[in-house]
Parts: C-alpha cells; structure tokens; sequence
C-alpha cells in the first residue's frame, strides 16, 4: 500500500483551529482502537453482517485520514462482507494496521 494516513483533511476543516484539531483526533484515536477490535472479532466468528456494519464505520474514518483508495476498498468490502465474501480481508486489514502505527504515531 502507498497510500499513509495523513491530517491535511483535518486541517483543511479546521481553518487552523488546533483545538477543533485536537479533539477530532482524540475522537479517532478512542473510537478506531475499539472498532478494529469488534471488526477481528466478529470477523473470526465468521459474523460477515456485523463486520459489515463496523468497517461502515470506519470507512469514514479512512476518507478523513486522507486514505482516498482505503475508503473506495471499504466501499466494496462491506458490500462483499453482506455477501460472506472476504477476499478483500488482508488488503483492509493492512490499511488498519497502517493507520494503528499513525495514531500510534501522532499520540
């Protein structure tokens, strides 16, 4: 993957506001850790519906982060994930892995 996880969205949406900046990261830094875990879990106890629902969620999180090809791949995956087709499974995951070391990163 070429694509890393980057803020520019975030700053252009801000208008330079470091504090509006601060808690929208605060929001991805709580939220993300809790959906990748519910998204492996229900994903090894082959729940494709709810695997669907979660990577829905973090999908945006992807277009935030500036990850414009992660967010059209989550697109498909969760369509195919209500269809219990995972081909699209080690692709998403290193796109999470990537965005686990950035917040890992910018903490």
């Amino acid at each position: 993957m070429t694509e890393k996880p980057n803020l520019d969205y975030i700053k252009e949406i801000s208008g330079g506001n470091e504090e509006f900046e601060k808690k929208f990261l605060t929001i991805i830094q709580t939220e993300f850790p809790k959906e990748k875990n519910e998204y492996v879990e229900n994903l090894e106890q082959d729940n494709f519906e709810e695997s669907a629902k979660i990577v829905h969620k973090i999908k945006h999180k992807l277009g935030i982060l500036g990850l414009n090809s992660g967010y059209k791949l989550a697109i498909k995956y969760e369509e195919d994930l209500k269809y219990g087709d995972t081909k699209l499974k080690d692709e998403f995951y290193e796109i999470l892995k990537s965005i686990e070391e950035f917040i890992l990163k910018i903490a």
